[in-house]
């Protein structure tokens, strides 16, 4: 290839923002790739939405970036603003739950403005249904609400002071997760924080995609369970790609089904309430984001960041010179403001905003700039790497 396609190429690629790209290992496969790919948009009714363009890369190997036309992507999530998707796909298409739920996925990816990369359709195939289990696991989660707290159900899970929490022998990992998180398998709410269900939602969906697609992952992923709980900072190191940054923030309303994100309290004074320095909540896809304390009101963008503002309003000091949160007087300032236009515009114009750096509390609000997704579970690019105990 000449310098000119060279330079052709490398400014195609770069006026083709973010979406999706697939590699494939031979130029003479990209024609194939190609027609996969649009029999495959053909399933999910979007084959007249895509525009594709093919790239020759260093050593023999093709790109194939996806994305949506500018009149589609114009009509259906202008800004990248993904939180009125659904209701504008589902116009005149079936309600089945998970179908609609995958189509929702498979448009914000491709009218990202960050570039998902996978290595075949397989690939990517695995990504949106792990994105779809997670989405779908979050709607059911359910928690008691102690902060602190720390219980799972005794027939599934025991504790070990440095291992965590870790399955029983021969329980199942997958049941043991459903069993944590969703009441109607025990008839009981657990108590654990909300950071540590995020890790349960993400680890279900990944265990689901595995059982079906990719059976020897889940065996490991069960011994693993069985020896030592992953949490925290591991967690995030082993399972999930975080993407976005300070220096180049998603924009404000761009979310795709089964990210998980976190919202931050922009108030110096609550935000040292254990449990208040901000939200962890995984994003379901119709504009609506998880509340595990009470799963029948999940959050909006609005509805978050107005609950957040006011733990300000409910932050008090105890007999004992802690820091606690009052609830009850959060939720009468949030129905407040909810009821007053005026008041409801001012609480969002400070809040749907960018947040501060670490450390720093200004004129930031409770918008984070990252967002953090699984990595691949493929069978044919699986990039776990999982830790020896």
């Amino acid at each position: 290839m000449g310098v000119m396609n060279c330079s052709t190429a490398w400014l195609a690629l770069h006026s083709m923002e973010g979406g999706i790209q697939l590699t494939t290992g031979l130029a003479n496969e990209a024609d194939q790739l190609t027609a996969e790919l649009s029999a495959w948009l053909q399933d999910w009714d979007l084959q007249s939405a895509v525009q594709t363009l093919t790239l020759p890369l260093e050593g023999g190997q093709v790109a194939l970036i996806c994305n949506l036309r500018p009149e589609f992507r114009q009509a259906c999530m202008p800004g990248h603003d993904t939180l009125s998707l659904h209701e504008k796909l589902v116009s005149g298409h079936r309600a089945d739950e998970s179908w609609t739920l995958e189509r929702e996925i498979w448009v914000a990816l491709l009218g990202s403005p960050h570039r998902f990369q996978f290595a075949s359709l397989a690939a990517l195939g695995s990504h949106i249904r792990v994105r779809r289990n997670m989405a779908l696991a979050a709607r059911k989660t359910a928690l008691a609400f102690k902060t602190e707290a720390a219980e799972r159900p005794e027939a599934d899970w025991h504790y070990e002071e440095e291992p965590g929490f870790i399955l029983n022998p021969g329980r199942p990992l997958i049941n043991a997760l459903v069993a944590a998180t969703q009441p109607e398998a025990t008839g009981k709410l657990y108590d654990f924080s909300c950071y540590r269900a995020t890790e349960y939602v993400i680890l279900l969906g990944i265990a689901q995609e595995a059982q079906k697609h990719h059976p020897r992952l889940l065996q490991e992923l069960q011994h693993l369970n069985e020896r030592h709980a992953i949490r925290s900072g591991q967690f995030h190191d082993v399972f999930l790609i975080e993407y976005g940054s300070m220096d180049a923030p998603l924009p404000a309303r761009f979310y795709v089904p089964g990210d998980r994100l976190w919202f931050r309290n922009p108030d110096e004074r609550s935000s040292d309430v254990t449990g208040y320095e901000g939200s962890w909540v995984m994003y379901m896809g119709g504009g609506l984001f998880s509340n595990f304390w009470k799963r029948d009101a999940p959050f909006t963008l609005e509805s978050k960041a107005i609950e957040i503002f006011h733990w300000k309003d409910g932050v008090y000091t105890d007999a004992q010179g802690d820091l606690q949160m009052d609830e009850s007087v959060v939720e009468r300032h949030v129905a407040q403001t909810q009821a007053n236009p005026e008041a409801r515009a001012q609480v969002l114009q400070r809040m749907i905003r960018m947040r501060d750096p670490k450390g720093v509390y200004a004129e930031g609000g409770c918008i984070d700039t990252t967002r953090e997704y699984p990595r691949s579970v493929s069978r044919d690019q699986c990039d776990l790497v999982l830790p020896k105990f």
